[in-house]
């Protein structure tokens, strides 16, 4: 049955959470499904209608909202974030002496989750056949490292710190050694392990560690350790909207339903009353739906096609640079899907 016309706005704009369930949650705003709209897909319509805000920027995380898009090229481009953007990371390790309880193969599989600092747009990829690499696509990392007793240790002294030296082994004892003219060409880049405190293995005097790794330039949808971001995702905004004024006992109840800084309860003459303040910080727990009292006065829902993201780099990149990245691929992928589709018509 058609939904009455009255509704059609919320349909196509807004998902509703209820009590027992979610409801709008597929898009319907294609073209003839809806008398009285025009829904054909527009360049001009787009862009007056589509928006990137910035709202928070540091380091290695990023949020920002992307506003006037369809779910599915927001899911693309957080898959694209996930899985090929490329990055350099550990693929040939080569262990010419493990004495450690470690086994050569756990090792290695350590090594190889290991975010390296290296810019990979400044590298190609490394081609199928070959087995030794040169310093268009190849970084050469060292690890050597032996466990002594340390001469100045008390002699009642128990603690593992005091007694050995180089005991515990750690990202940072990674180096990096150049090949070819990559000592000239990256000689302001400081290549090598991200951060310098990952634990990698713990040894006792007379253990030690002679490994060469190999890294090469790969997109995570070949394997995980090459994915640029420690998680990229999004939501809907959420939306609270209060049918009736809630004042006193109610109005404190109703502020404690939802996350800090949603509600708050204001003094208007007197009077206690709830008051929607940012409904950006709500987590959509539905708790207010418990109270019998409070789920007929309040509506919640999600804008449809208001996607916060926030992306969180493992540091090889800044998180701006993946976004840019992510773009490109995106880019990349439809003009390929251009020209396939001018291929086929020429046929």
């Amino acid at each position: 049955m058609a939904a009455p016309m009255s509704n059609v706005d919320e349909i196509r704009e807004r998902v509703i959470l209820g009590e027992y369930g979610v409801r709008n949650v597929h898009s319907t705003d294609f073209p003839g499904n809806y008398p009285g709209y025009n829904d054909t897909w527009e360049l001009k319509k787009f862009k007056k209608n589509f928006r990137l805000d910035v709202v928070h920027m540091d380091e290695n995380t990023l949020e920002f909202d992307m506003v006037g898009i369809d779910a599915a090229i927001a899911n693309a481009f957080r898959r694209i974030l996930l899985a090929e953007v490329p990055t350099m990371a550990i693929e040939k390790v080569f262990i010419y002496n493990n004495t450690s309880i470690i086994q050569d193969e756990i090792l290695a599989h350590r090594l190889g989750l290991i975010p390296i600092k290296a810019d990979p747009r400044l590298f190609e990829y490394r081609s199928a056949g070959d087995e030794e690499g040169t310093e268009i696509d190849t970084i050469q990392l060292q690890l050597k490292i032996k466990c002594t007793r340390n001469p100045r240790a008390s002699k009642d002294s128990s603690d593992p710190k005091e007694l050995y030296l180089n005991h515990m082994v750690y990202s940072k004892d990674i180096t990096w050694v150049p090949i070819g003219n990559q000592a000239d060409v990256f000689a302001d880049a400081k290549i090598g392990p991200v951060h310098g405190d990952i634990l990698l293995a713990q040894l006792r005097p007379g253990q030690e560690l002679d490994i060469v790794m190999h890294c090469v330039k790969g997109i995570g949808k070949d394997h995980a350790k090459f994915s640029p971001v420690a998680t990229a995702s999004y939501r809907l905004l959420p939306e609270i909207t209060l049918l009736q004024t809630i004042e006193g006992e109610k109005a404190e109840r109703l502020k404690s339903c939802f996350s800090p800084g949603v509600i708050e309860v204001e003094n208007i003459d007197g009077r206690q009353v709830a008051k929607v303040v940012n409904s950006r910080l709500d987590t959509c727990s539905r708790e207010v739906l418990r109270h019998d009292d409070l789920k007929s006065v309040v509506k919640l829902g999600r804008v449809r096609d208001y996607f916060i993201f926030s992306v969180e780099s493992t540091g090889i990149l800044p998180p701006d640079v993946l976004v840019s990245e992510a773009i490109n691929v995106l880019i990349a992928k439809c003009q390929k899907f251009l020209t396939e589709l001018d291929s086929t018509e020429m046929e």
